[in-house]
């Protein structure tokens, strides 16, 4: 993997992602399909809606189908039928989700499935070796994620077994096809941040990510966490900010200088019947949607916006019709990418503040901002 930066607006920077399964413009927004599906969509429709990256999770395709039977199977590229670049969180989410079930020390996190039950242990070696099973164009270390209101004692405690996680994860990579990114922990205390992320930069990783965020801090907090680790990080190294994705958050990002961003939030709103517009947020679920003629919006130029109404999506979401699913999240996620593809070329032009106002003005003056 190789990352060229070709234009910096502000903080705000445009770029590409070279990678072996295809070149990623930058800023770019990742659909997360966990289990190696992004939910109701099939990969085709991912290209037409504009995605060009997706995100799997290790822990889950390691309990279920395998990773031994991806591997065999010819790697997740295959598996899936997906052409373009994959990134594969390494797990350490889950370590604090299903905290009941597992236990972390200094070799790594033994757990119980919550699928059967049945005991497992991921080291950081297995993570990256699963991950190289799998094929993924970009792998994350195993990091240690702890609540983010947590004392300092605890954060900078997960910010020691990180950084020496993320020594073994590099030490053991082996494909030198598959690119490796550190990933920054310590809460919400910037001095924290600042030695987790210098201390993976003076390891040398392909790409820095930004994590254990928005998961019940302050929101002030968050952002004061995104901006001093964005100022220490490489400029020539690409930044991603793990988890987090309300079309507000991607621009705020992209103005603190973060450059791919992964979130869940565009494909499940979209199944609980809620669109992403560029005046805001709009609920077909609503009586006012039951006769409206209108596209979800009008400003969009996506399959479903092109084909049908309003109406017609809430009739489908209220008799439950998969269809209506497909095509809420095929609406989402195509917003969402021509957001960031937007930012993009604000920033190549030199208007990323000019841009990132005009959206949110027209959020806030429709009422349903982000």
């Amino acid at each position: 993997m190789r990352f060229e930066l070709i234009a910096t607006d502000g903080n705000a920077r445009a770029g590409i992602l070279k990678t072996s399964h295809g070149d990623v413009s930058t800023p770019v927004f990742m659909p997360v399909g966990t289990y190696g599906a992004v939910k109701t969509v099939t990969p085709s429709e991912l290209a037409d809606a504009g995605s060009t990256m997706i995100l799997s999770n290790t822990y889950h395709l390691f309990l279920r189908p395998g990773s031994d039977l991806i591997e065999r199977l010819g790697g997740l590229h295959s598996f899936m039928g997906w052409s373009g670049p994959i990134l594969t969180d390494s797990g350490g989410f889950q370590i604090m989700s299903l905290s009941d079930l597992a236990r972390v020390n200094e070799e790594g996190v033994t757990f119980r499935s919550h699928l059967d039950g049945d005991k497992h242990s991921i080291t950081p070696e297995r993570a990256v070796s699963i991950q190289q099973q799998l094929g993924t164009d970009i792998a994350m270390c195993l990091d240690e994620v702890i609540d983010p209101l947590s004392d300092r004692k605890a954060v900078a405690g997960a910010v020691e077994r990180t950084r020496r996680w993320a020594e073994r994860c590099l030490s053991f990579r082996t494909s030198e096809k598959m690119a490796l990114f550190g990933i920054v922990q310590g809460g919400t205390f910037p001095d924290l941040r600042v030695e987790s992320a210098q201390g993976l930069i003076e390891m040398g990783f392909d790409g820095y990510a930004i994590g254990g965020l928005a998961l019940g801090e302050i929101r002030e907090k968050t952002w004061e966490a995104v901006k001093c680790t964005a100022e220490v990080l490489p400029g020539d190294s690409p930044r991603y900010l793990m988890g987090m994705g309300t079309p507000g958050d991607l621009l705020e990002g992209i103005e603190q200088g973060v450059d791919m961003f992964d979130c869940v939030m565009p494909t499940r709103n979209a199944r609980n019947g809620t669109l992403f517009t560029s005046g805001g947020r709009l609920s077909i679920k609503v009586k006012d949607m039951k006769d409206d003629p209108s596209p979800p919006d009008p400003e969009c130029s996506c399959y479903t916006c092109h084909h049908f109404s309003r109406a017609y999506l809430r009739h489908l979401y209220t008799t439950g019709e998969m269809l209506g699913f497909r095509l809420c999240t095929i609406h989402n996620l195509s917003y969402y990418h021509q957001l960031v593809s937007g930012a993009r070329e604000a920033i190549l032009d030199g208007a990323f503040a000019t841009y990132k106002k005009r959206v949110e003005n027209h959020w806030n003056s429709s009422g349903k901002p982000d």
